[in-house]
Order: C-alpha cells, then sequence, then structure tokens
C-alpha cells in the first residue's frame, strides 16, 4: 500500500502541486524533487548556505518518512551552473551523506522552478 508523506510546513504541496513530497511504498521511500527554497521562495544568494537549507529541508522529508540520510540509497541530483558549484556541493553533501555512499547522479540543467535555486535532490530511501 503508498502512503503520501510530507513534513506539515511543506504538506500543502500535494494539493497545491498534485504530488507527493514523499511516496512510502514499503520497504522504498521516493522523495519529489527538494531545493533551498524557503516556505516563502526566498533562497539565500550564498551556494554553500542554499546547498545546506536544501538538505535540511530533505533531512526533514527523511525525518516524516522516519527515515535519516543513512537510508538513502539513490540521489539525483540537478544543478543550475553544475561545473562552477559543485566542489561547495560535494563540501556540504558529505557533512550530512556518510559511507557508504548512495548511488549519485549529477545532472546540468539551465534553470529549476524557484528562481536562484541552484541545485534539486531527489532521492530514494530503504526501510532496514
Amino acid at each position: 500500500m503508498k502512503k503520501v508523506l510530507a513534513p506539515p510546513e511543506i504538506a500543502h504541496w500535494v494539493d497545491d502541486w498534485h504530488l507527493a513530497p514523499a511516496l512510502d511504498t514499503g520497504d522504498f521511500v521516493f522523495f519529489s524533487g527538494v531545493t533551498g527554497s524557503h516556505p516563502d521562495l526566498t533562497v539565500s544568494d550564498d551556494p554553500e548556505t542554499q546547498f545546506r537549507d536544501t538538505f535540511r529541508f530533505l533531512g526533514d522529508c527523511l525525518a516524516a518518512a522516519g527515515l535519516g540520510f543513512d537510508d538513502i540509497v539513490e540521489i539525483t541530483t540537478y544543478h543550475v551552473d553544475l561545473r562552477r558549484h559543485l566542489e561547495a556541493f560535494v563540501k556540504v553533501k558529505d557533512e550530512v551523506i556518510k559511507p557508504p555512499y548512495p548511488a549519485w547522479t549529477a545532472i546540468g540543467v539551465t534553470e529549476l522552478i524557484t528562481e536562484g535555486t541552484l541545485v534539486e535532490i531527489r532521492a530514494i530511501a530503504r526501510r532496514g
């Protein structure tokens, strides 16, 4: 049985955007893309701060599913100016993602949904 999960701050996404912030399928939980965009749609101009916000918001989604960063088995990241910000992104990623590392694909894009957003992270986590 599938169950939609969301932290309270973004629970409105289900109705507003017709998407599941997290979809619990039992063994696996699939997370929609998370950015560093705050509920008021502001984003930090500082890349490292924005990346930390993104991981913090992903952590909130993981917590809503009763999971943590250690449960992630795969991430896909979408980057505006991928090469320019990759070193800063990896630095921040390594603060929260520890070995054994999940599978990771990084993709360069021209823009994301919220103006000024530099990265979006999509994740899959496994229970147990």
